[in-house]
C-alpha cells in the first residue's frame, strides 16, 4: 500500500538569511595549522535567520539607524561616517560601538516571528577528518568550501519542504560567484531529508548572494551569528542569552560527549556557557 505523504505546502514563501561566523581556514599556505591561533577561529558556524516580514524588518533597521546618525553623541566617530562604510550603511556586529550593538539586540529581541538557527563545526575535528583523509587519499586537498558547503547541507536538511518557495540569501564571500554550488548543496539537503521522511517536496527555491547593506536580513543574521560566536570562542554567553527567544535550533556537531551526531540545543535545552562546561 502507498505510504507517502505529501509535505506541507502553506501559501507563504519564507525568507531565509544565511551567514558564517569565524572562517574555514585550517592551514597556512606553507601548511601550518592555523586552528585556534590570533586570527583563525577554533570554530566554524553557519546560521540562517528566518525573517517573516523583510520590508517591516528593513524598515526598523532604517529607522534606528537614521536616528543614531542624526544623534550628536555620535558625529565624530569613524564607523558612523559613510566614507568608512560602516555601520552607516549597514550594521555589523564587529564594528558596530557597543551603543549602537546595544540599540540592535534590544530591536532584534522585540521584533516578533525571527527564528535563527545554526550549525556549529569544531575545526580541530575538522582538522582531523582531513588527516585521516590524507592518509588514505594521499592528493586530497581541504579547501574551506568543502566545510561551507558540507554546513549548508545539515543546516538546511529540514527546513526544505514546509512551503510552497523560499527566497534564500547568502551573505557574499570573496569574490567568486558559487551560487550554483549553493543550490546544489541546497538540493542535495532536501533530496535526503524528503527521500527519508517518504514525502515529496515541490518549493521553489529562489537563491542570491548579497551584502549586508542591501538586506537587513542579513545584518541581523550576522548579529545572532556574533552572538553565539562570543560564547563559543571567549566563554561570553550574555548575548545569547538575550536573545534566546528567538533561537530555534543550535547544533553542535563536534560536542560528541554523550552521542556520535553532537548535540541539539533547543528551548526546551537552552544553550549557555555552562552547558559547554567540559567541552573538549
Amino acid at each position: 500500500m502507498e505510504n507517502k505523504q505529501t509535505s506541507e505546502t502553506p501559501s507563504s514563501i519564507r525568507h531565509y538569511f544565511v551567514d558564517e561566523g569565524g572562517d574555514g581556514t585550517l592551514f597556512s599556505r606553507k601548511g601550518k595549522v592555523l586552528v585556534g591561533t590570533e586570527g583563525c577561529s577554533r570554530f566554524f558556524i553557519l546560521g540562517l535567520l528566518d525573517v517573516p516580514n523583510p520590508s517591516a524588518l528593513k524598515e526598523r533597521f532604517d529607522t534606528l539607524r537614521a536616528q543614531l546618525m542624526g544623534d550628536s553623541y555620535f558625529k565624530s566617530v569613524p564607523s558612523m561616517q559613510p566614507t568608512n562604510r560602516k555601520t552607516a550603511l549597514a550594521f555589523h556586529a564587529k564594528d558596530d560601538l557597543p551603543e549602537v550593538r546595544r540599540d540592535v539586540f534590544r530591536l532584534l529581541r522585540d521584533t516578533e516571528g525571527l527564528r535563527f538557527f545554526a550549525v556549529v563545526s569544531d575545526k580541530l575535528s575538522v582538522l582531523e577528518y582531513v588527516r585521516q583523509r590524507n592518509k588514505r587519499e594521499p592528493d586530497y586537498r581541504y579547501h574551506p568550501n568543502e566545510l561551507y558547503d558540507s554546513l549548508t547541507e545539515r543546516l538546511f536538511r529540514e527546513r526544505l519542504h514546509q512551503s510552497s518557495g523560499y527566497d534564500i540569501i547568502f551573505s557574499k564571500r570573496g569574490k567568486s560567484d558559487r551560487t550554483a554550488a549553493l543550490h546544489r548543496a541546497l538540493e542535495a539537503a532536501r533530496s535526503d531529508f524528503v527521500t527519508q521522511q517518504e514525502i515529496t517536496s515541490h518549493a521553489s527555491l529562489n537563491i542570491a548572494v548579497a551584502t549586508p547593506k542591501e538586506h537587513a536580513g542579513l545584518q541581523a543574521v550576522d548579529y545572532f551569528i556574533w552572538a553565539l560566536q562570543r560564547l563559543y570562542e571567549r566563554g561570553e554567553d550574555r548575548y545569547l542569552v538575550y536573545l534566546w527567544k528567538a533561537f530555534g535550533l543550535v547544533h553542535d556537531i563536534d560536542d560528541t560527549r554523550k552521542t556520535d551526531y553532537g548535540v541539539y540545543y533547543t528551548q526546551n535545552r537552552p544553550l549557555t556557557a555552562a552547558a559547554l562546561r567540559g567541552r573538549k
